[in-house]
């Protein structure tokens, strides 16, 4: 007996060796090619980057993995407690491994006959998400496993926990709790519910088939389960657990305001981050990046641009109606209307409208679910399109049954709501425009863009025409000149021929001969009344005067990119340039003397907080005080007597600026005040002639100021300060010297201290004396 007891001792300790050495080599072969794991310690997921515009409103994201970063202290205390409850209950007991679970889990399953329960702890939940493949082997399971114990003891149990809440997946595009509090909830973590952090909870084990968008009863199943194990466990009291399965879930979605408001502002943004810091770091960095984008000012501008546009493509006339159908396909084009009254009468929001019945007065239509009438009378713009012509030049149309059919699908917008509620809407017949244009508004004391806007839709086309279209400026590129002029031997008193001119280019055979406008001459002219009234015929006096050479130096001086051809056609703003680069260019004025970059970011920081970028204003002194003051107050007269006149609505010390390029192709204008400066561009993709009249004051001032009364109120009454050197003096308007009390026309006009006028206009009629002869005046004409 003792002989056989010494033998089966002997066989027990043999087996236990070779179990002991089957196990060393077990995990030596499981453990040979394990991944490091102590890149998990410096944690660094795919996260959202989020733009902010001012005060902290979010102008949008960017992302491939739509998760946001927060710790344990950032969620709701009951969101750790949810998801320990229903993923693994012991985590703060075990190490790494549950053995408990991994045996109740292999019993269910054998029951089964399938794998219905998983053993797996958090640990190794985040071991396999984050080191090892989705593959199901007891060799992974293994190597899960010792990693999960190795981990454990390399981080805090907080540490994991926090990875794993927020690199979890939880359905509908939403990875990490947060995430998934905005998708499903419109709140943060930290504000979330028992009952809400239950549902999400409920949610890893199978996120598409219990994503309550999809199936509600089900993700409701989970989530009693989860509140269930909650109050087994004694971690909400049964009054807690009664409260939260009868709180009733309302799903909501946070509102993404990606590519909505601002859509060309965050593009622009968006490019610049990539040219910065790479696709990599935007899309999956987590940084946060702050703007001075004003919501409110880039809102205004936007319905500004859009509705501008539209009056402009009016103008050129009726293209005919989007489509013609039958009353079957009726239903469709009312599902792309209206359905609600929420922003029915915005002007820049055109709606689709399908015409019941048309008389001589009116056309009959329903859009959305609404009914309206476009009378007669709102078909005014109907004409067939002539660019030689503008629609003052056409009859307006008397009977609607020529414009329209039954069956015609149209755009339309209110002009007038219905006097009872079920009642009918007055509407306007609309046109979508295929003219394009741009805004851009900057504080010129911190380079700040306020509002950038480069197109008529951004979903139509991302092309941006204020920071990528060059364009000729025409006469917005006038100020230049004549700034250059002012340090040049000129005064805004200073008398300029306005006559026909003729150039001889000998090398190419050809002759230039430039015009004005409006294709009138007044002779000699004040230099002010010049740019007041835009003439071309005085500019190229001056550039001639003054040389091109000084024009560009000085175009380049106040920061101007373009490639400027040493010939006189440049004073007349023949060189391409973006709307942003001539906004920044004319920050000059306003700032009295220099320049400053637009700025469309002002910090950059990275998930943890880092800041990487910071900008500061960046100005360079480009004319004097004295001469900015000078041409502030010359634009200024611009607004009060010439093309600019129609921001004289705004009542405020204002200055502007018209430009028109050859044929109509572009307009122009840039108009400012001390507070804010603001460009408007309109014109085709292609250089193609906007039609007759379609200029600065026409096409793009009325944009400029539809935008500026929505925000003008905003700033205190400001006028230019004028800066010391400055003598303000009343001169003759057809002299240019001292005024008289018989003078017929003055003007109250700014000089540098030693350069205003010293001599007396001739009194009219004084002494036998008459006004001042042709000859007098031509001598003294530059």
């Amino acid at each position: 007996m003792k002989k056989f007891l010494k033998i089966f001792g002997i066989v027990v300790l043999v087996c236990f060796l070779l179990g002991i050495g089957g196990a060393i080599a077990v995990y030596q072969w499981a453990a040979k090619d394990l991944p490091g794991f102590k890149n998990i310690t410096d944690y660094n997921p795919p996260l959202v980057t989020t733009v902010y515009a001012k005060d902290n409103q979010v102008l949008g994201y960017f992302y491939k993995e739509k998760r946001f970063l927060v710790t344990l202290d950032q969620m709701s205390e009951w969101v750790p407690k949810a998801f320990l409850a229903a993923e693994d209950a012991s985590f703060y007991q075990h190490d790494g491994v549950d053995m408990t679970a991994i045996v109740r889990a292999f019993k269910a399953n054998l029951m089964a006959g399938r794998t219905k329960q998983g053993g797996s702890t958090i640990t190794q939940q985040v071991i396999k998400r984050l080191l090892l493949t989705s593959e199901r082997s007891y060799e992974r399971k293994l190597k899960e496993a010792i990693l999960a114990f190795r981990l454990e003891n390399y981080l805090t149990k907080e540490e994991i926990l926090t990875i794993y809440l927020n690199h979890i997946f939880l359905g509908a595009h939403s990875y990490g709790v947060e995430a998934a509090s905005r998708t499903y909830f419109a709140k943060h973590a930290k504000d979330l519910t028992i009952a809400q952090a239950a549902m999400i909870a409920g949610l890893p084990q199978a996120p598409t088939r219990y994503n309550p968008y999809q199936n509600f009863d089900l993700a409701r199943q989970r989530q009693e389960y989860v509140l269930g194990q909650m109050r087994r466990l004694g971690w909400i009291t049964d009054a807690q657990y009664e409260e939260a399965m009868a709180e009733p879930i309302e799903l909501k979605s946070m509102d993404d305001p990606s590519w909505q408001t601002g859509a060309y502002y965050l593009e622009e943004v968006r490019r610049w981050l990539i040219d910065q810091y790479g696709e990599d770091a935007v899309y999956n960095g987590g940084l946060t990046v702050t703007t001075p984008c004003d919501l409110k000012h880039q809102a205004a501008a936007e319905k500004a641009l859009r509705r501008g546009l539209i009056d402009s493509a009016k103008r050129r006339g009726w293209l005919g109606p989007e489509g013609h159908f039958t009353p079957a396909d009726e239903p469709a084009v009312l599902a792309e209307g209206p359905q609600s009254t929420e922003g029915i009468t915005d002007k820049d929001r055109l709606m689709k409208a399908f015409v019941t019945s048309v008389s001589q007065d009116k056309a009959t239509v329903k859009f959305g679910r609404f009914r309206g009438e476009i009378p007669v009378k709102a078909m005014w713009w109907v004409r067939e399109p002539d660019p030689k012509k503008s629609h003052e030049d056409a009859p307006d149309p008397t009977d609607a049954r020529k414009v329209l059919k039954k069956g015609d699908v149209v755009w339309v917008t209110v002009a007038e709501a219905p006097k009872k509620e079920d009642g009918v809407w007055m509407l306007d017949l609309e046109r979508e425009p295929k003219v394009e244009g741009g805004l851009v508004s900057i504080k010129p004391d911190t380079g700040e863009v306020l509002a950038l806007v480069g197109g008529y839709s951004f979903g139509k086309s991302q092309f941006n025409r204020a920071t990528q279209a060059k364009r000729q400026p025409g006469s917005a590129f006038k100020p230049i000149v004549y700034s250059a002029a002012i340090d040049n031997g000129f005064t805004a008193a200073s008398i300029v021929l306005d006559a026909p001119i003729v150039y001889a280019n000998d090398a190419e055979g050809k002759l230039w001969r430039p015009e004005n406008y409006e294709g009138s001459f007044e002779g000699p002219t004040l230099l002010r009344t010049a740019l007041v009234k835009s003439k071309n015929l005085c500019t190229i006096r001056v550039a001639q005067r003054i040389g091109i050479r000084t024009i560009i130096d000085r175009a380049r001086a106040m920061g101007l990119e373009s490639d400027f051809p040493p010939d006189l056609s440049v004073s007349l703003g023949s060189s391409v340039v973006t709307l942003m680069n001539l906004c920044e260019a004319y920050t000059t004025f306003p700032r009295g003397g220099s320049y400053i970059k637009p700025r469309t970011v002002l910090s950059v920081k990275s998930a943890w907080g880092e800041e990487l970028f910071s900008s500061k204003p960046e100005t360079v002194d480009a004319i004097s005080p004295q001469t900015a003051y000078i041409m502030a107050t010359l634009m200024k007269q611009v607004v009060q007597y010439g093309t600019g006149w129609r921001a004289r609505v705004l009542g405020r010390p204002l200055a502007g600026k018209t430009g028109t390029s050859n044929m109509e192709q572009d307009a122009w204008y840039m108009g400012y005040a001390p507070y804010l400066l603001t460009g408007v561009y309109v014109g085709f993709d292609e250089l193609t002639p906007m039609g007759k009249w379609e200029t600065g004051s026409r096409a793009a001032s009325p944009i400029w100021v539809d935008y500026r009364k929505q925000v003008e109120d905003d700033y205190p009454y400001e006028d230019f300060t004028q800066p010391p050197g400055i003598v303000m003096v009343r001169v003759d308007g057809k002299t240019g010297k001292l005024a008289t009390p018989s003078s017929s026309e003055e003007y109250f006009l700014p000089f540098k201290v030693g350069s205003e006028p010293t001599e007396t206009a001739p009194s009219s009629g004084a002494n036998g004396e008459g006004p001042a002869s042709d000859d007098d005046l031509f001598k003294q004409t530059f």
